[in-house]
């Protein structure tokens, strides 16, 4: 199979979606990997260690995408992209569809063939091309969200873990799944008192078990949110439903409660965001103030660590790709059926549930598609 590796084009985004390794290995396996002059460079890797793994170096975003019949991206397609994108070829990323329609109806009408990282689905329900990033998005929230508590970025003026004789800052996470855990830790380890909510009596139980001391685990409905917010010097949302958008669990009047000068980080904002008032913003202008609470929605936290990102992923997505590249679409689907529920459009027919949810969309089933 003919692979290519795009430079990524979202502002500020250094990631790439193939290291030289993963091209000495792909082209070992007698594919061909066309890769976008400088995409690497952002994570640490040169055109020559490219070159060196086997693959070929493209000038253009437009020759890599004219010339591969697999794109692999680390985030989705931008507008400018839409248009090199081809009927039946194949595109492997991060989509995230539920939060825009516009990107959604780009891709439908490529009629190509969209598999998406973060809908690839483990027998044991996890999301392992999530897994990673959210781990990632999960620390860094509260490595932003301290930053954003300083008062020269907006914010009331405290200090996290606080200092002797003074009360250290509270955090509340919206959520138990991979990237509050992490928060959670974070924010614990540098010694702030933090309130984890989530829906899931059993998971509760298992954190309370885990977490240390400085971490209470509380059921998430509408009035223990707002009796937690209240109290909160930083909120992160850190909700997800897989492929759909998420739920807005902190919504526009619940802002008059929170302290003026707390910090909201919405980590699910590339799926709509749990908070109501959260859009998406970038790593040169992360942050917005309404109510006098302090908004950071970066869509692409993991972005702003590339090294430690991009190693990160591709540990865990070139196992896919190989499969992909070896059995192409749809015999990588029987070879390795957890990528069945990835594919989220084929043909410009949307395969996966919640994305036809997202936007009142028709729903095709996968395999009548493929029969």
């Amino acid at each position: 199979m003919i692979i290519g590796v795009p430079k990524e084009i979202k502002t500020l985004e250094n990631r790439v979606a193939l290291v030289p390794v993963g091209a000495e290995l792909l082209t070992q396996q007698n594919h061909k990997v066309y890769v976008e002059k400088d995409a690497g460079i952002g994570s640490g890797f040169t055109d020559a260690d490219y070159v060196a793994a086997g693959a070929t170096i493209l000038d253009t975003p437009d020759d890599v995408f004219a010339k591969a019949e697999m794109i692999i991206k680390v985030k989705e397609p931008l507008p400018q992209e839409y248009g090199l994108i081809r009927k039946n070829q194949i595109v492997f990323t991060y989509f995230h569809f539920a939060a825009s329609r516009e990107l959604t109806d780009g891709i439908l009408k490529s009629k190509s063939v969209a598999i998406a990282y973060e809908t690839v689905e483990a027998p044991d329900g996890s999301l392992p091309l999530l897994i990673p990033m959210s781990e990632v998005a999960g620390r860094m929230s509260i490595q932003e969200g301290a930053r954003c508590l300083e008062k020269i970025h907006g914010g009331i003026g405290v200090l996290l873990g606080g200092v002797p004789g003074t009360e250290p800052a509270n955090v509340v996470i919206l959520g138990g799944g991979i990237v509050g855990v992490n928060a959670a830790k974070m924010a614990a380890g540098m010694g702030a008192q933090v309130s984890l909510l989530d829906v899931n009596l059993k998971r509760l139980r298992y954190l309370d078990d885990v977490m240390p001391k400085n971490v209470r685990t509380i059921m998430s409905n509408p009035e223990n949110i707002r009796n937690a917010i209240q109290q909160a010097d930083l909120v992160v949302g850190a909700v997800l439903i897989p492929g759909a958008k998420a739920p807005h669990l902190v919504t526009r009047s619940m802002l008059s409660l929170m302290k003026k000068g707390s910090v909201i980080v919405d980590v699910a904002v590339d799926q709509g965001g749990c908070v109501e008032t959260i859009h998406a913003t970038t790593h040169d202008k992360p942050t917005y103030e309404i109510d006098g609470v302090v908004h950071y929605g970066v869509a692409n936290m993991p972005g702003a660590v590339p090294k430690t990102s991009t190693i990160a992923l591709t540990n865990a997505t070139l196992r896919y790709a190989m499969d992909i590249a070896n059995y192409g679409f749809p015999g990588c689907l029987k070879k390795n059926p957890e990528l069945f529920k990835g594919v989220n459009m084929v043909d410009g027919k949307v395969t996966y549930r919640g994305v036809a949810e997202a936007f009142d969309l028709p729903y095709h089933e996968l395999n009548d598609i493929l029969s």
